[in-house]
């Protein structure tokens, strides 16, 4: 098993501040977050503008990744889950992928201590 893990979860928009405090409760407070679109298990919805019916069928979400290599990722793992969590389909997923080697730009710095 890799020092260095990445926790990539992608959640509800309005969901990120509530996880970005849990981050932080965790010990991991270095994120980085994208605006994406996508679609699982949440369903279509069919709406209407201007008497003209469209589907969406790619939803909003916010994709954070996290990288950790000195707190157990199953830490970050469920403090993003209890925080997104809201009990309807749509809520999100998060994967946990092994990071074989990270260097610090600035300072040279490789391995679990560039994190």
């Amino acid at each position: 098993m890799s020092e260095i893990e990445l926790v990539v979860a992608f959640v509800r928009p309005d969901k990120l501040g509530d996880v970005k405090t849990a981050l932080a409760a965790a010990g991991a407070p270095s994120l980085t977050v994208t605006n994406v679109s996508g679609r699982g298990s949440q369903a279509e919805q069919v709406n209407q503008y201007r008497g003209e019916k469209y589907t969406v069928d790619l939803h909003q979400k916010v994709k954070i990744e996290c990288v950790v290599a000195e707190i157990p990722a199953e830490n970050v793992v469920e403090a993003i889950s209890e925080s997104a969590h809201t009990g309807v389909p749509g809520d999100g997923k998060v994967f946990v992928l092994p990071v074989n080697d990270a260097k610090q730009i600035r300072t040279g710095t490789k391995g679990p201590e560039a994190v």
